[in-house]
């Protein structure tokens, strides 16, 4: 039963291991914020100090510096994109926005954490959602 899963799994278009989805979101998501008027600064930036933390979209909104995670999902999955980032993931971003503000000169005075979630349906067109703004540094929070 667990080889017919894994095989089924593997054809799948929406969970292949070779990173196709993922990058495809990220630039439908990339795409989306420039029509909006988004700079993207960098994708898929990593930190010097722990590769492991991985910024997806760098952008800047007007003097703002954007941080953007992106989450690309079957249209018909179980949790959204926008719920799949957890405290754990926040924790990880919040970390590696942190590096990155770090070595910016001059440091910049406003920034934000933005999630985009791209849902793939299997006969349509993609859809793209945009939440700006969520919770992810202190109040008083200084990089």
């Amino acid at each position: 039963m667990w080889q017919q899963l894994k095989i089924w799994l593997k054809r799948a278009p929406f969970f292949r291991a070779d990173g196709s989805t993922g990058e495809r979101g990220e630039g439908l998501a990339a795409s989306f914020l420039q029509r909006l008027g988004y700079v993207v600064e960098a994708r898929n930036w990593r930190s010097p100090a722990d590769r492991r933390d991985e910024l997806d979209l760098i952008c800047w909104d007007s003097g703002v510096l954007v941080f953007v995670e992106v989450k690309t999902r079957a249209a018909d999955a179980l949790v959204s994109g926008f719920y799949a980032v957890d405290k754990r993931k926040k924790a990880v971003v919040r970390r590696a926005a942190t590096a990155y503000m770090r070595r910016l000169r001059p440091r910049p005075h406003t920034y934000r954490f933005d999630v985009v979630e791209v849902s793939i349906a299997t006969n349509g067109a993609p859809e793209v959602r945009h939440y700006e703004n969520i919770e992810l540094f202190p109040k008083h929070f200084r990089p």
